[in-house]
């Protein structure tokens, strides 16, 4: 009878934890996850714009996670019949659900290899469309903080704000900052998650895999070259970007291939931009997959633009936080 009691308890207990499971990822908040508006920030609709994005990237891999650590949860907690068999179960069946959930799905819902490559053409379209979105919204929250620090500069600079009203908007700015690419930096964790469902999909669909994609869209390492002439460096590719830096004619810099028309450049004190590409002598272009995959929606070329945004806004991430180490865009003296 006690024996029965317990197993009784610890049904209703692994269904409590499956419900739990599948209700975590439920509980943030727009205002937990960006603070309440104070009325205060100039770049709070670009912000929104960049929140708003990242709500995507939950709604599968969450359902994937959720499903795998409950099926484990009730597969360990009832077949050991204990609560670290459940407990085992959820953590093992979350890493599992989430990785390979998505193609699980693809199995059972194609009827052959043709539309399995079908459905998996129309995913990756539809992830590479939010990643596009989700980059330009990040940039363009970069580019508003960067631009507001500008503003504050050229006020101490024309007499119109003395610097201890200008270093104490600046330590807001520079906060307001750390707040985003704390943000970004949680959207690049769910992209990362959901980029693995995909990468095993990819891996289990596509002849080579994804390490056979990544050498077909091959991304030079960067050579040691010097500008023509004097240039700005900017936070992204775009030429109405945000200045984060300048490089001087014949001053040594790494440089590798940008988005048309522009090059990834890396000055000495380790801040990541770009600028003009001819500026530099020529580099060897990078791979475009996004244009291949637009021209011909085949579901290889769309995988390789999918790896490649995921690392574009993975890169952007850091390019920021290594701005933000170095102090650039937030000085007076800037």
């Amino acid at each position: 009878m006690a024996r029965l009691v317990e197993r009784s308890s610890l049904h209703r207990a692994t269904a409590a934890l499956a419900a739990a499971l599948m209700l975590a990822g439920c509980v943030t908040t727009q205002a937990g996850r960006i603070g309440p508006d104070d009325g205060r920030d100039a770049c709070r609709p670009q912000l929104l714009a960049l929140d708003s994005t990242g709500d995507f990237y939950g709604e599968q891999i969450l359902q994937g996670a959720a499903i795998g650590a409950v099926s484990g949860a009730l597969i360990g907690g009832l077949a050991s019949g204990r609560w670290q068999g459940a407990l085992i179960g959820a953590a093992v069946g979350g890493a599992g659900g989430a990785a390979v959930g998505y193609y699980a799905a693809l199995q059972r819902q194609a009827s052959d290899q043709r539309a399995l490559y079908q459905q998996m053409s129309t995913d990756l379209s539809r992830e590479n469309a939010q990643l596009d979105r989700t980059q330009i919204a990040f940039n363009n929250l970069m580019d508003c903080r960067l631009r507001t620090a500008e503003r504050v500069r050229d006020l101490v600079r024309s007499g119109r704000m003395d610097r201890a009203t200008a270093q104490a908007q600046m330590t807001e700015i520079r906060g307001r900052f750390q707040a985003d690419l704390a943000l970004a930096q949680s959207i690049n964790g769910r992209i990362g998650a959901r980029g693995t469902e995909f990468d095993t999909a990819i891996d289990s669909a596509i002849p080579g895999g994804k390490a056979a994609i990544q050498t077909a869209a091959y991304r030079p390492a960067p050579v040691r070259v010097a500008p023509r002439r004097n240039i700005e460096v900017k936070f992204s590719p775009s030429p109405d970007s945000a200045r984060i830096g300048t490089v001087n004619a014949r001053e040594v810099v790494a440089v590798r291939p940008g988005p048309a028309g522009s090059v990834v450049v890396e000055t000495a004190s380790g801040v990541r931009g770009y600028a003009p590409a001819d500026a530099f002598p020529p580099q060897r272009a990078a791979p475009d997959p996004s244009q291949q995959a637009a021209a011909t929606g085949d579901v290889r070329s769309l995988a390789a633009t999918n790896i490649s945004r995921r690392e574009n806004f993975a890169e952007s991430v850091s390019n920021a936080e290594r701005l933000a180490q170095a102090g650039g865009g937030f000085e007076l003296t800037s």
